[in-house]
């Protein structure tokens, strides 16, 4: 486990001679990137029949390789977000992750851990109280392609949005601000809004982007008090790894070989009640008091130090 500097984490390692122009520059970089990682998909539904839905393209394409194929601009997003904190900020992966002397695992293995567990008991309790909802969807052969895909692709595609949002633009941010808060809200609102485009938004309504902010919030707030990411990169995995292994539903972003298959009629205001007002403040008491977390104040609120 890495000790944890003097300074914070947003000023730790703080990039003064790089104005936040950079980062907005390393951004559209990455984006490029992702970009290049789709042509992949690109092509296989060039060579398909002409696809009039976004439905349609499940219907093409297997599940497991459109499963790969929308996992893949990640990939190739997270090597170049690698080239440019290396190249644009002389920073490494440590730097843009935590303020200890090196990424604590066993953080990020107890972020995997509870959100799976809860995750897990999530789905357990629903599937007893309402069985009707779900239906048996496993099928040995296609659910092992689909957990080695989901165990090497996975870790990239939702560690990545953590090292993007909670680490390079909120370092970004509080050197545009030079405000905590504003670093935290800023980001929570991007990070919410790039998922606008989600398929469960077109079937919930646009108040689900309520949900994706507040989780945004929620991952930025744990990253503050703890000094890192670690915690926010394994509850991030762990949300969609849990979910790509057992249930899946035809108006989700990833359609998988999952276990179960839910064919009820979603209710927003119950799962976003769920969520951020029970489960992500019981957790944020759960990790304060493992971590022993003080200061509250002066890490969410106190202006970024020069």
């Amino acid at each position: 486990m890495g000790t944890t500097h003097s300074n914070q984490f947003l000023e730790f390692f703080h990039p003064k001679k790089r104005p936040f122009g950079w980062y907005l520059l390393g951004s559209i970089v990455v984006i490029l990137f992702s970009f290049l990682g789709q042509i992949p998909l690109l092509f296989f539904l060039s060579n398909t029949d002409q696809i009039d839905a976004p439905t349609d393209i499940f219907n093409q394409l297997e599940s497991n390789l459109l499963f790969f194929l929308l996992l893949i601009p990640s990939l190739l997003a997270f090597l170049g977000f690698l080239w440019v904190i290396r190249q644009f900020h002389q920073q490494n992966l440590v730097t843009v992750t935590t303020a200890r002397s090196a990424i604590d695992l066993k953080r990020i293995g107890f972020g995997f851990g509870f959100w799976g567990a809860v995750s897990t008991i999530i789905f357990l309790f629903n599937l007893f109280l309402f069985p009707d909802h779900f239906q048996w969807n496993f099928q040995w052969k296609p659910f092992l392609i689909m957990l080695v895909i989901a165990c090497t692709m996975i870790p990239f595609q939702s560690a990545l949005e953590e090292w993007l949002f909670r680490g390079y633009l909120m370092q970004g941010f509080a050197t545009l601000t030079r405000s905590r808060w504003m670093a935290l809200l800023l980001t929570s609102i991007i990070f919410g809004s790039l998922h606008i485009l989600n398929p469960e938004v077109e079937k919930l309504g646009y108040g689900l982007m309520a949900y994706y902010i507040g989780t945004g919030l929620f991952f930025g707030i744990i990253s503050l008090m703890d000094e890192g990411i670690e915690l926010a990169i394994g509850f991030h995995v762990a949300n969609n790894f849990i979910t790509a292994i057992l249930v899946t539903a035809d108006w989700t972003a990833f359609q998988t070989e999952s276990l179960y298959k839910d064919i009820s009629e979603p209710e927003l205001f119950t799962e976003m009640f769920l969520f951020l007002v029970i489960l992500y403040p019981i957790s944020i008491f759960v990790l304060a008091k493992k971590y022993k977390w003080s200061n509250w104040k002066s890490k969410l609120m106190a202006a970024v130090d020069e």
